[in-house]
C-alpha cells in the first residue's frame, strides 16, 4: 500500500480546524527552562524504617546532585481516597507538590504481590484534570519497589500502568531492591552494591528525560481529540447564551 499522501486521499471524519501538522519548531528549538527540574518523590510505607522511605531519600540526594530541586511527600495523615473531602490539607499539599513538579519519583514496597495501598492512595488522589489544570500529565516519572525477599517486578509493573493512565512520560530503566532489609547501613544509608548503582542510573535518566520532556511537555500531550471537543464546548456555551 502506497505510504506518500496522495491527492485522492480524503478524510470526511477529520474536523480540518483542529488537525495541525507536527511543529518542528516546537519540538526541536523550544523555549529552554533554565531553573532546576522539579522532582516530587513519592514512598509507599509508614514504618518507622521505611526502606521505601529510605531508598527515596537516596534518590533524591543523587538527583540533588545531579542538580535537580526534589520535594519529598510524607503520606502519614493522607485520608483514603473518597474517605475525606479534596480539601483536606494533606490531599491538597500532595496536588499542590504535583502541580509544582516536572517529573516524579513513585517508589512502593511489594506486598502481597502488588504496590502497597499508601502509594495506591497517593496516586489516586491525583486526579486528571483539577480545576483546567492537569497535576500529572506530560511529566516524567521514575518507578522504584523494594522487596522483602528476593527481587520482583510486580509493583514497577503496576506503577507503569498507572504512570501511563496518569498520562505520564515513563522512562524505560527502573529500580527493584531485593531483601532490602540487608541493603541500608544502621543509620539509613544505602550500601555500596549493584542495586544502588542501578538507582544512581534511574535518576540519571530520570534527569536527562525531565530536561528534555518539560519544555516540550505541553506541546507533546496537546491531542486533536482534546482540540475537537474543546471546540465543540466553546462552541455550545456560545450556542446557549444566545438563545
Amino acid at each position: 500500500m502506497d505510504s506518500v499522501l496522495s491527492e485522492t486521499d480524503s478524510f470526511p471524519a477529520l474536523d480540518e480546524a483542529q488537525f495541525r501538522p507536527i511543529d518542528d519548531a516546537r519540538l526541536h528549538a523550544p523555549e529552554r527552562k533554565t531553573y532546576p527540574p522539579r522532582i516530587l518523590l513519592l514512598y509507599g510505607s509508614l514504618r518507622e524504617r521505611s526502606y521505601s522511605r529510605l531508598a527515596t531519600q537516596e534518590a533524591a540526594r543523587i538527583l540533588r546532585r545531579l542538580g535537580a530541586e526534589t520535594r519529598i511527600f510524607n503520606p502519614e495523615g493522607l485520608p483514603l481516597p473518597d474517605g475525606a473531602p479534596k480539601e483536606h490539607p494533606k490531599v491538597q499539599e500532595l496536588r499542590d507538590l504535583s502541580m509544582w513538579s516536572e517529573g516524579h519519583v513513585w517508589c512502593s514496597p511489594e506486598r502481597h504481590g502488588a504496590m502497597s495501598g499508601i502509594m495506591k492512595a497517593q496516586i489516586d488522589w491525583l486526579p486528571l484534570s483539577m480545576g483546567g489544570m492537569r497535576p500529572t500529565q506530560g511529566r516524567t516519572l521514575a518507578v522504584m519497589q523494594v522487596n522483602g525477599g528476593s527481587q520482583s517486578f510486580n509493583a514497577v509493573n503496576q506503577l507503569r500502568i498507572l504512570g501511563r493512565w496518569m498520562r505520564m512520560v515513563t522512562i524505560p530503566n527502573q529500580s527493584s531492591v531485593p531483601k532490602a532489609f540487608t541493603e541500608f547501613d544502621d543509620s539509613g544509608r544505602m550500601k555500596p552494591s549493584p542495586y544502588y548503582n542501578r538507582i544512581v542510573d534511574v535518576m540519571e535518566e530520570l534527569m536527562k528525560f525531565t530536561l528534555l520532556v518539560r519544555d516540550r511537555s505541553d506541546y507533546l500531550v496537546d491531542r486533536y481529540s482534546e482540540r475537537v471537543e474543546s471546540a465543540a464546548e466553546v462552541s455550545k456555551r456560545v450556542n446557549q447564551a444566545s438563545l
